[in-house]
């Protein structure tokens, strides 16, 4: 039986988390009903569920690890609408999870993107998200706090260029089952030039035997959904 399209999102988002959370060192807490990974004071404790239903314990654990992190940056992921998190002083704001299932092939890409494998590229990267994603919580900027070296071992990133200079990059997390797509970005000063199209026709080019999940911006939602991306929840993120 297939797997369910936000299954597939999901169990992607723990994934790619839980890379980003060993790579940094930070400590992670699995449950049948929620990830949690908690980081430094920067990084801070985030939160994905993972079903529907969490059990009792699972949820009585989840809401502890909430108040513990208060005083510092929290954020929690609920694909499901399963938590209220609001008694806990947390605001909701929603954001559409997507997925796009193999399709027609895409135009090459309309600017030069190529995959990093270099730590100076990898530092890139890193800076275009941080600056242009607007991470503000990792400001100043410290090399290899948000992606450390043995994240590479893990995840893919990409890397836009325009007259070559870095316009864009994003995170992948290929596995067998899906292809999460993470942290679009296209930094300011190259904006309404194709970028961010550019880095989503190479990504759906070299997967394009997988289902593809994303969770859409309102900036990128118009994008994703022309390029045959379709809504298939609104995950609520509590912070």
């Amino acid at each position: 039986m297939p797997t369910e399209p936000l299954t597939l999102a999901t169990d992607n988002a723990a994934a790619f988390w839980t890379a980003v959370g060993e790579a940094r060192g930070d400590a992670l807490t699995r449950r049948p009903g929620f990830l949690a990974v908690s980081g430094d004071a920067r990084a801070g404790l985030r939160v994905l569920t993972l079903r529907a239903d969490p059990s009792g314990g699972d949820l009585s654990e989840l809401i502890a690890l909430v108040r513990q992190g208060t005083g510092r940056r929290v954020m929690v992921e609920d694909a499901y609408g399963s938590v209220d998190m609001s008694p806990l002083g947390l605001a909701a704001r929603q954001l559409p999870i997507m997925i796009r299932h193999p399709g027609a092939p895409l135009p090459a890409p309309s600017v030069p993107v190529t995959r990093v494998t270099s730590a100076d590229d990898l530092r890139t990267a890193e800076r275009i998200v941080v600056d242009g994603f607007a991470l503000e919580h990792f400001q100043p900027y410290r090399p290899g706090v948000v992606f450390p070296p043995a994240l590479l071992d893990r995840v893919e990133l990409f890397l836009a260029a325009i007259d070559g200079e870095p316009a864009g990059a994003c995170l992948v997390n290929p596995d067998a089952a899906a292809v999460g797509i993470y942290w679009v970005t296209t930094m300011p000063e190259f904006r309404s030039r194709g970028v961010g199209r550019a880095i989503m026709h190479e990504v759906l080019t070299r997967f394009d035997s997988r289902p593809v999940t994303l969770t859409a911006t309102r900036s990128g939602r118009r994008l994703y959904e022309s390029l045959g991306f379709d809504r298939i929840a609104a995950a609520t993120w509590w912070a």
